[in-house]
């Protein structure tokens, strides 16, 4: 039977109408989509990572994520205030390094280039949160997330006591946040020790509860130069094909202490945020990878995509899921685009 929906309305045994659907009469003018949207991007949910390399006054591009450059710190600073004027709610910091060892002391040093650039940017008063990735990485010459033991994988104890180090040594640069990306075990219980023990109770841990080793993070090993030199991250980081697995590193982490849980990758991992939002009651993030950014730049670019909105519909659908923090390389231009709807 083939409805009419020009006739009149037809009654059912009740004497109620059975009225035709339109759910287009929402959808007709740009004006009703916006007043009905049920997800919303606000500058404020976006964090912003920044490289940071030695130096002044060096802006050096990054092949891979066009856009995206190293700055030293004194333009890491003036990047953060620029953020700080679009409305953008934070910046991660992620640094390299002078010279590098097997321990990764770079990474603890008051004096190294990530608390640097920290001391300048707290100096603004700018009015964003300032966060640190907290990770051995990017400072050690082997590239793996902690110091090695003698069969090749990586002491997970002697990297808790580092990453401990580190986080105490970000927090008294500045950070307000400081958040252990190395999937250690027991690394959000070691850094909360840690952070009590000097002092800096009020510093809060966003845990990278469920960080799967996954290949869309390419583009991030050029531009932190942290490629590990042997092996692979596996050990460590989780099996993309793990979910269950995910929520239950998520549940150790809360239990340790963290304030924040984030999920990376974020559009691969997307049921992962939606179980997330529903099971815990604190804030969850979610981090746009380098190769997810990369790989819509690299479409725009080749005219294959709208870029900006391509880019605008990933991070709608991270937040949709349930992510009120994101981190995206894209954190600048979103928010610009974010203005000028307004």
């Amino acid at each position: 039977m083939t409805l009419d929906l020009h006739a009149p309305p037809v009654r059912d045994g009740t004497g109620a109408a059975e009225m035709p659907v339109r759910l287009r009469r929402l959808r007709r003018t740009p004006a009703l989509r916006s007043l009905v949207r049920e997800t919303r991007l606000h500058p404020a949910m976006l964090v912003a990572p920044l490289f940071v390399r030695p130096g002044s006054g060096i802006r050096e591009p990054i092949g891979s994520m066009p856009g995206q450059a190293r700055l030293s710190p004194d333009l890491a600073a003036e990047e953060a205030a620029r953020l700080a004027e679009l409305g953008v709610g934070g910046v991660i910091l992620f640094g390299l390094p002078e010279s590098k060892d097997d321990i990764g002391s770079g990474a603890s040093d008051d004096g190294g280039i990530v608390q640097d650039a920290f001391g300048r940017i707290r100096a603004l008063e700018l009015p964003l949160v300032a966060i640190a990735d907290t990770c051995l990485c990017e400072y050690t010459d082997h590239g793996h997330c902690g110091p090695i033991s003698a069969d090749g994988t990586v002491d997970n104890d002697e990297a808790l006591s580092r990453l401990a180090e580190t986080a105490v040594s970000q927090a008294r640069s500045g950070a307000d946040i400081v958040a252990p990306s190395a999937m250690i075990d027991g690394q959000v219980a070691a850094i909360r020790a840690a952070l009590d023990a000097a002092g800096f109770e009020g510093t809060a841990i966003m845990a990278y509860a469920a960080k799967h080793a996954s290949a869309f993070y390419g583009p991030f090993r050029e531009a932190a130069d942290s490629a590990p030199a042997f092996g692979d991250r596996r050990t460590y980081q989780m099996d993309p094909a793990n979910g269950r697995e995910a929520l239950r590193e998520m549940t150790l982490d809360v239990a340790e202490g963290a304030d924040i849980l984030l999920v990376k990758p974020a559009l691969p991992g997307l049921d992962l945020i939606v179980a997330a939002r529903g099971r815990f009651d604190l804030p969850i993030a979610a981090y746009q990878v380098s190769g997810e950014y990369a790989m819509l730049m690299a479409a725009a670019e080749r005219g294959w995509l709208d870029g900006r909105r391509a880019m605008t519909e990933a991070v709608t659908a991270i937040v949709r899921a349930g992510a009120g923090i994101v981190i995206t390389y894209a954190a600048a231009d979103l928010a610009t685009w974010l203005r000028d709807e307004r």
